[in-house]
């Protein structure tokens, strides 16, 4: 039996600290050492970015995290289309090692309203 992508985030939110925009943008306020990490597609990312987020995509976030976050203790907040790869990358980066980890688990236009 094929496990589907549903099962895969359902499973990594229950691990995860997952939260909405509007947590997100006082925890973004409320600290210096944070990051908004969005690990959708450079595409997606090119047509519409959050001006305070680094596009990292889902897939190259193992390579390429740590010259964006060397210190396992920084905020971490990652978003996407819709919050599935945003949970799959919160999961991956505690396996990581980092501890502040948090998935913005809303639709984007719903991120990028409370952003702008």
């Amino acid at each position: 039996m094929i496990k589907p992508a549903s099962e895969f985030i359902a499973e990594a939110q229950k691990n995860i600290n997952c939260i909405d925009p509007q947590q997100a943008k006082k925890l973004l306020e409320n600290n210096d050492n944070i990051i908004v990490i969005d690990v959708r597609e450079p595409a997606e990312a090119h047509e519409s970015k959050l001006t305070c987020s680094v596009n990292i995509p889902r897939g190259l976030l193992e390579m390429k995290i740590q010259g964006h976050c060397p210190n396992e203790d920084i905020i971490i907040l990652t978003h996407c289309g819709g919050g599935g790869r945003a949970s799959l990358a919160a999961s991956r980066l505690l396996e990581m090692g980092y501890n502040n980890v948090y998935a913005i688990t809303a639709k984007y236009d719903e991120v990028r309203k409370v952003f702008k």
